[in-house]
């Protein structure tokens, strides 16, 4: 039997859970109270978001997006860097409160974190050493390939290669820097921070080679913690109108275009979904 005293109690706990929870679910009010919104970052991936040698800052394609983010809201971006495999922990803690970290958007991680638009679309590629007379995939059979932890990268090269020898490392500075002083014959990354990795080796890149074959698209997105639809609606304006002013394409040749490393002829995508 219910006495007055339990229903009472029981109506307190139940206030007590609705303002927790309203609390939780309002992410956006806390971000424009406190004047900042933090953004995980890598900071060693370039063009997404990487340290410029002369200023010594923080820049990069993601790095422009997640502060026209942060203007939209009213607030000032802050850069916290991590590695690959914490992105996700990071922001499921609440260390920072989105990411803009070349994060993968699959079917896999939506049970972890909610997605905003996909701001860039690739593929996973190969870079092989010229003179490991590798030209096709399957010769990765029983050979050291170093890549990123945590990262889709190294799931798709055990998907594509089950018998490859993997060797991984914390971000991509690592893994392409191991390649070249001979720790592996191949190095696995996304297409466009590949060919940003190869527009760095100057005339040593008759050294290596990208393989042709893709395995795996990428589509790449800005991580949000789950249900904050408040700031996913924010979030995915603000990519709209970059897309609707052709503030976008301008970005994508800015970071990814002619004439920078990644050389990257035509935008093949628009900023319209957050489905895959």
């Amino acid at each position: 039997m219910f006495t007055r005293r339990s229903l009472i109690l029981g109506a307190f706990a139940l206030s007590a859970s609705l303002l927790a929870t309203a609390a939780q679910a309002d992410q956006l009010a806390d971000i424009k109270k406190k004047g900042t919104i933090v953004f995980g970052v890598l900071g060693t991936d370039e063009p997404n978001s990487f340290i410029d040698p002369k200023t010594r800052q923080l820049v990069g394609y993601e790095i422009d997006i997640a502060t026209a983010v942060a203007k939209k809201i009213g607030v000032k971006p802050v850069f916290k860097q991590m590695s690959v495999s914490s992105r996700i922990p990071e922001l499921q803690q609440g260390r920072v409160d989105a990411l803009a970290a070349t994060l993968t958007h699959n079917k896999e991680r939506e049970s972890q974190v909610d997605f905003a638009l996909t701001h860039f679309v690739t593929g996973s590629k190969v870079m092989v050493r010229a003179g490991s007379g590798i030209t096709a995939l399957p010769q990765l059979a029983g050979k050291k390939v170093v890549t990123v932890r945590g990262g889709t990268q190294e799931t798709n090269i055990r998907a594509a290669v089950p018998t490859a020898e993997v060797v991984t490392f914390e971000n991509t500075q690592q893994a392409f820097q191991a390649l070249r002083q001979g720790k592996g014959v191949a190095y696995v990354n996304d297409e466009s921070s590949l060919l940003a990795d190869y527009g760095k080796l100057g005339p040593a890149a008759k050294g290596f080679t990208i393989l042709p074959t893709s395995i795996g698209n990428e589509s790449i997105a800005l991580g949000l913690r789950k249900g904050e639809k408040s700031l996913k609606a924010v979030v995915d304006q603000t990519l709209r109108e970059l897309e609707a002013s052709g503030a976008a394409e301008q970005l994508f040749n800015k970071w990814y275009g002619p004439g920078t490393r990644a050389n990257i002829a035509k935008r093949s995508f628009k900023i319209s979904t957050d489905k895959i």
